[in-house]
């Protein structure tokens, strides 16, 4: 095994990894940074083609390189991809490909880490950048093999060519869910989206001013006078969905965020084609047959194909040693760092759901933890 000892070792190149390695090339800080995939930012480049930023140009740019103006005020997904590329370039970050990690311990005084492909790392710091979205999450539903259609995860999903003249079940209404249904109706095909609980869903404008400067300004406020005007405004502008099958949450969207990490969804056009009875929503799985889907309500609705809009996980379990005490019940790391001496070191960039959009939170602690491993 060859072993490379560096003083910061940075693991994923997505916009997390780019971040703080900007932050550190402008301070002429040493670092690695390791990619699994061939390319910078592998997850953006595999996502749906209709994706956009639902946060504004202005706050989504990494640090010290601002996303220039001639950008519309929100990026398409080639977009983001363009701009993270000329930021790498900028900076003269140069990723180590094909580098996939499958274990980070400790050793000594500095961590150990090791690559599928048996490079060995040791380095005083190691910042973890892999993501929350790091793993597609699959459940499995009674009877499912035997459905004739195809059942894809979301994580597959492009367009909704493939699926014209279809009637399609999405399994989730996550922001995936509610863009895929829009993808699909837009491509000729039925969409259905299957919810088991209620949904937290907020404008993406609110009145002509877009919800992410509104949710900046309100993170200063106290939490229960946040939560009371996000009520208002989600009533103003989404209304009372209960007729359609979906009923309100009982907590306000900053609210569910904040004690449950569960990101409210961002309307984008579902609202409107589900009040047009262009989308419809269905309660959770019954069971699977072979051409049909029964449903918790007791319906038995026929269906060509279905997509798990289920979401992701981060399973940094799998390749962090003792990483269980760390994580909170979703899996996702309890903070930026430990102040445990047996994880002196050890940071976490990139799994935050701060209200006011993941980019920014990206760029406000990449310079938390930088601060702090030069203390």
């Amino acid at each position: 095994m060859e072993l490379t000892e560096t003083n910061t070792l940075i693991i994923g190149a997505g916009p997390a990894g780019l971040a703080v390695a900007g932050r550190l090339r402008r301070l002429n800080q040493p670092f690695v940074l390791l990619e699994k995939d061939a390319r910078l930012t592998p997850t953006w480049h595999a996502h749906y083609d209709r994706l956009h930023l639902h946060t504004v140009r202005e706050h989504s740019g990494l640090p010290h390189f601002p996303i220039p103006e001639s950008y519309p005020r929100y990026l398409s997904r080639t977009q983001v991809i363009e701009y993270w590329e000329t930021y790498a370039r900028h900076f003269n970050i140069e990723p180590k490909f094909h580098q996939e990690v499958i274990s980070v311990k400790r050793d000594g005084e500095a961590w150990r880490t090791e690559t599928r492909t048996g490079e060995v790392y040791r380095s005083e710091n190691a910042i973890v950048c892999t993501g929350y979205n790091r793993v597609p999450h699959r459940p499995r539903w009674p009877g499912e093999e035997a459905f004739a259609g195809p059942i894809v995860h979301s994580v597959d999903y492009r367009n909704g060519e493939p699926f014209r003249g279809k009637c399609v079940l999405i399994i989730g209404m996550g922001n995936t869910g509610a863009e895929l249904a829009i993808d699909l109706h837009e491509h000729g095909a039925e969409p259905w989206i299957s919810v088991r609980q209620p949904v937290n869903i907020v404008a993406k404008e609110f009145r002509g001013r877009a919800t992410q400067p509104t949710a900046i300004f309100l993170s200063h406020l106290p939490d229960w006078l946040t939560d009371r005007i996000a009520r208002w405004a989600q009533r103003q502008a989404i209304g009372d969905l209960s007729a359609y099958g979906l009923p309100t949450p009982p907590l306000a969207p900053s609210a569910q965020l904040r004690t449950t990490a569960r990101v409210p969804v961002i309307d984008v056009g579902t609202v409107d084609l589900i009040r047009r009875g262009k989308v419809k929503i269905l309660p959770g799985i019954e069971r699977f047959h072979e051409k049909t889907i029964a449903f918790t309500d007791g319906r038995e609705l026929p269906f060509n194909a279905v997509i798990a809009a289920t979401g992701f996980r981060s399973k940094i379990e799998d390749f962090v040693e003792n990483a269980a005490p760390l994580l909170n019940e979703r899996g996702h790391p309890r903070g930026l760092w430990s102040d445990d001496p047996r994880y002196r070191g050890l940071y976490f960039l990139g799994f935050e759901l701060p209200t006011a959009g993941i980019l920014r939170g990206i760029k406000l602690d990449s310079e938390k933890i930088v601060r702090h491993l030069l203390s």
